[in-house]
């Protein structure tokens, strides 16, 4: 008999770059591991280098980053690193992505524009990713983007129990900040005992990023505490509005429940002086200590990318996580 026969052991290597270093050593810590130490610096000209110190040949490999700003900046050192996995030969290399980059620019609104999300998703094949783990993708047809497997992360769980705890005894009512959100806020009915539905009618100006208008609430929500549910909150403009809307509208209180914290410019502003008693998000970006404020709730995502990971790790599902809707 010719050849040789091994038996082969699974090794799972979990990678951070400099983004948000503090949510990886949280994965890590509940995947009972560390992070393989890897150097990471800028030469003088901000070309970015990275290098392991470990070898990772064979290795089934987790690769986190948060893309935060600067966006531009962690997206190239995701995929420096990833190219330096497949060049190490990782046998398999999976990114994990708690906030996907460019997820908002999944469409063309007029000519001659980019689909920038489609772009990320080809560059991360390229650079030698085979499978992707995303957090509350803007859109959900960004999965079909990639050309692999991709695990699609929701937050739901861990937002809809926390209010569920804190103000389930309350009459809710689950607000969508616009139309396209409804099947997301027909999800968090059903986890918050089918409370009624209203969504905010609203209009946007394509030509000015980051501005809308809030027309008018559709649902009962008077007397209601309305929960506004969202994935992003960047320069909180859309979701204040909204609120706003709903108070004149006669809701008796709002909370805010979205997953990503981007909280760019104005926000951490708007939001204080906004009538919301409290605004839940979760950790899959950094939040930096001085745009932390008394309203905010921060919640960790670490527990459910774990769980994510170990299970692509052992072959099992991650669509049992979300009790088969994911």
């Amino acid at each position: 008999m010719t050849g040789l026969k091994r038996t082969t052991e699974k090794n799972l290597m979990v990678f951070s770059g400099r983004a948000h270093r503090q949510l990886a050593e949280e994965v890590a810590y509940q995947l009972g591991t560390d992070l393989v130490p890897m150097q990471a610096y800028e030469f003088a000209n901000s070309e970015i280098y990275v290098r392991y110190e470990e070898s990772v040949r064979g290795s089934d490999a987790f690769v986190i980053q948060s893309h935060t700003a600067p966006v531009n900046e962690w997206i190239m050192e995701h995929l420096i690193m990833v190219d330096a996995l497949k060049r190490a030969s990782a046998k398999r290399i999976t990114v994990v992505m708690p906030f996907y980059g460019y997820a908002r620019q999944d469409k063309k609104h007029r000519g001659r524009e980019p689909i920038s999300a489609r772009l990320m998703a080809d560059l991360f094949r390229t650079a030698g990713a085979d499978r992707l783990i995303c957090v509350d993708l803007h859109t959900s047809q960004i999965q079909g983007f990639f050309d692999g497997p991709v695990d699609h992360l929701m937050a739901l769980p861990i937002l809809s129990d926390y209010v569920r705890q804190k103000y389930g005894r309350e009459q809710l009512a689950v607000v969508s900040p616009d139309a396209g959100r409804i099947k997301v806020a027909e999800q968090w009915s059903d986890r918050l005992g089918g409370a009624p539905l209203a969504f905010i009618h609203k209009t946007r100006d394509i030509t000015r990023p980051n501005e809308t208008v809030a027309n008018r609430v559709v649902g009962e929500v008077k007397g209601r505490t309305c929960i506004l549910v969202d994935d992003m909150i960047d320069t909180a403009g859309t979701i204040t509005k909204a609120a706003d809307a709903l108070i004149a509208d006669g809701a008796s209180d709002v909370i805010i429940a979205a997953t990503h914290a981007i909280l760019s410019g104005p926000a951490v502003d708007r939001l204080k002086n906004c009538a919301v008693r409290e605004v839940i998000v979760t950790n899959t970006l950094p939040i930096a200590a001085e745009r932390h404020f008394d309203k905010l709730t921060e919640l960790s995502i670490a527990p459910l990318i774990s769980q994510a990971i170990r299970e692509v790790f052992e072959d099992g599902s991650v669509t049992k996580l979300f009790d088969g809707k994911a």
